[in-house]
Formats: structure tokens, C-alpha cells, sequence
């Protein structure tokens, strides 16, 4: 049994593919934006020894990161309409996202705080530095930079992880994907193009965020070596 492949069919619909892909991007930086934020402010409450904020960022942490993704996507598209709160697909899909990405990097991240020495931090303070220098500068900038790697991997899975909200009819890439292939059928030519613009996706994003990583962590060894010269010369 042949099959011949006709991947013309799918250059009709290369308007749906492109904001199929534009709405892909837009979830993903949002949420990532977003999720890193959020997982910065409870990484730094779960540090805490003690404390309600920890055991309710715990509870939080545990119950996303062992839960499916596509719950969470029902619970928010079709659980808060019952207490009164009505979302658009897309709002609901980068709540999902938020939610989902800020669990994984207040894990991430807590681990980065945490492999921050004691040391580190009494000589911030002896320097006369105040507890927001000593936070920025000692704590979460270098407990990120280490980090920074297992952040990226996370992220470039929330981007994947995006094509779960066509199930909420999200218009995102798989949702385009799955209109088209209902139109055309046909399915290996549909799904080895989405195939191919995921990975396209997911490489440039890595090195989207490659040279972010370049900008914020090598501009702060840079300056270390900067203000170490002076003294080693003296």
C-alpha cells in the first residue's frame, strides 16, 4: 500500500498556521513572563523556615506538580464559570500556563536559593549592604544564574506543553493543526509540518533565552572582574 504525500494541500492554509503559531508565542512568553515572576516571590517564601506562607506554597507546589496539566486547564476554562467567574479560551489557557510554569520554577528556583552559602549573605551584610541589596544582588540573582539552565528546559516544555490548550478550543498551533487536518485530511502532512514548527519553536527559544542569559549572568561576571582587578593590583 502507497501513500503519496502532498504537502501543497497544507500551503492553503498557511494563514491558520501563522496565527496558529502567533497565539503559541504570545501564550508562551506571557506565561513564561508571568511564571517566572510568581515563582521568584514563592521561591523566596518557601526559603522561609517556618511559617503559613511556606506550608501554603508547599501545598500549592505539590498539588500542580502532581496533577495533569489538562485538569488544570478544566478547572479554570470550565470550574470558574461555576463560581461566578467567566474567562475567554485564552485567558483561561495562560492562567493554566501561569499557574502550571510558576509551581516548576518556585521548585527550580528554591533550589538555586538554597545552594546560596550563609557566608555569602553575612558579607553582604558586613559591606553595609541593606536586605533588598542583599536579596537582589547575593541571594536571587546568583541563585538564578545556577539555575538558569533548568529554567530554560522548563520553559521550552510550558511552550510545548501550550498545545494542551486546544482542548479549551484555544487557538493556538495544535488547535490550527487540528482544523486543518479536518479540512484537508490529510494528517501526515499536517502533523509533520506542526512537528517541524515545534522544533523550530522550541530552538529558537532556547536561543532566545541563551542570550538573555548571556546579557543578565555574563554582564554580572563582567563586573565582578571589573571591580576584582583594582583590588588585585593594589
Amino acid at each position: 500500500m502507497s501513500y503519496t504525500f502532498q504537502f501543497g494541500v497544507i500551503a492553503q492554509y498557511q494563514n491558520e498556521i501563522l496565527a496558529g503559531i502567533w497565539m503559541t508565542i504570545k501564550l508562551s512568553v506571557a506565561s513564561i513572563i508571568l511564571g517566572c515572576a510568581a515563582g521568584i516571590v514563592l521561591a523566596s517564601i518557601r526559603s522561609m523556615k517556618t511559617g503559613i506562607g511556606r506550608i501554603l506554597v508547599d501545598a500549592y507546589v505539590e498539588i500542580i506538580r502532581n496533577t495533569p496539566f489538562l485538569v488544570q486547564l478544566f478547572i479554570v476554562y470550565f470550574g470558574l464559570p461555576g463560581l461566578g467567574l467567566r474567562v475567554s479560551a485564552v485567558t483561561a489557557a495562560l492562567i493554566g500556563m501561569t499557574i502550571n510554569l510558576a509551581a516548576y520554577s518556585t521548585e527550580i528556583i528554591r533550589a538555586g536559593i538554597e545552594s546560596i552559602h550563609r557566608s555569602q549573605i553575612e558579607a553582604g551584610e558586613a559591606l553595609g549592604f541593606t536586605r533588598l541589596q542583599i536579596y537582589r544582588h547575593v541571594i536571587i540573582m546568583p541563585a538564578i544564574a545556577k539555575v538558569y539552565p533548568a529554567l530554560c528546559s522548563q520553559f521550552v516544555l510550558m511552550m510545548l506543553a501550550s498545545s494542551v490548550c486546544s482542548a479549551i478550543s484555544t487557538k493556538e498551533l495544535a488547535a490550527s493543526a487540528a482544523f486543518i487536518e479536518s479540512q484537508s485530511f490529510r494528517s501526515f502532512e499536517v502533523y509533520i509540518v506542526v512537528t517541524l514548527i515545534y522544533l523550530a519553536l522550541a530552538l529558537a527559544l532556547r536561543g532566545v533565552l541563551a542570550v538573555i542569559g548571556l546579557w543578565l549572568f555574563g554582564r554580572r561576571v563582567a563586573r565582578r572582574t571589573a571591580v576584582a582587578l583594582p583590588e588585585v593590583q593594589a
